[in-house]
């Protein structure tokens, strides 16, 4: 990490190539995992694909955004893409997908994201990073900024993430907090998104991720957002990049849109990379086993 300085950068989104094209899909071991306040995680880990010794002691912990699963075209292939770099697990967030619990909208989920990481450390991998989208963006952040739990990461990517709660600015986000706040919103989520939503609101209000990004330092901190954000103006971003110490990167991407239907694959190979980089040269050692179940 050492020599790593802060970057704030334009970029153009990156170029695309076709979805996985000539890619070996890796073959998953699926876990059912359990968080410390009893709910049942669903989980899956896929190993790398590379034969490199940095590939085999890096993983990625991928955290989707709201009313999304593991299984979910866009979080599948995001998952699938990152093993040309590492080994990976990908879980589903309490109330969504085969998890059991119902949605906090990334209040207790740090818990949720905490049994994922443990999970690859129990795997074998030395270095781990988490990668969250949208509601699994405030997570991450929250995850690594809160108790000292950053002390288990080698790097923290948040992408499409909000910097704060409450936030009402645009149409979208007015559309999601009527589909939490009241019943027939929640019934709406729960039947047609198959996202089951807690009907109790906060008590007391989570530490916002901005708040949380301040103390991950000095784990590296990558920040992606679009300016085609139809959701999250560019501004949040900049309110988490502004919050962080040293060492930090800020992306902000022309002409991206939202969260994980929003990344290609040439995002996440350039995330990849940046994790590769900035996590620090890996000691070969005997590759991870895989533990089934």
């Amino acid at each position: 990490m050492a020599g790593h300085m802060s970057q704030r950068r334009m970029v153009p989104a990156p170029s695309e190539s076709p979805h996985n094209s000539g890619m070996a899909i890796s073959i998953p071991t699926v876990r059912t995992l359990v968080t410390d306040d009893g709910v049942p995680i669903d989980a899956v880990y896929l190993p790398p694909r590379t034969a490199e010794a940095e590939s085999k002691r890096l993983a990625f912990v991928v955290a989707h955004g709201f009313t999304g699963s593991w299984q979910r075209p866009p979080v599948w292939r995001i998952t699938n893409r990152l093993t040309s770099f590492g080994g990976v697990v990908s879980f589903d967030f309490r109330g969504h997908g085969r998890s059991g619990g119902r949605s906090t909208l990334g209040d207790r989920e740090t818990r949720d994201l905490a049994v994922a990481v443990a999970w690859a450390q129990e795997l074998g991998f030395e270095r781990i990073a988490a990668v969250g989208f949208s509601m699994g963006g405030s997570v991450v952040l929250r995850h690594a900024g809160l108790g000292e739990q950053a002390d288990g990461l080698a790097a923290v990517v948040s992408v499409s993430a909000p910097g704060r709660w409450y936030y009402r600015g645009t149409t979208p986000m007015r559309r999601l907090h009527w589909a939490v706040q009241y019943r027939v919103g929640r019934l709406v989520t729960r039947t047609v998104l198959q996202t089951r939503v807690h009907n109790s609101r906060w008590n007391p209000v989570p530490v916002p991720p901005a708040k949380a990004a301040a103390k991950i330092a000095p784990v590296p901190l990558l920040v992606v957002h679009g300016d085609r954000d139809a959701y999250l103006p560019v501004d949040h971003a900049n309110e988490i990049y502004e919050a962080a110490g040293e060492p930090k990167e800020l992306w902000i991407l022309e002409g991206f849109g939202h969260a994980e239907s929003a990344t290609g694959n040439g995002l996440v190979d350039r995330i990849g990379r940046w994790v590769m980089q900035v996590a620090g040269p890996l000691e070969s050692a005997i590759p991870p086993t895989i533990l089934n179940g």
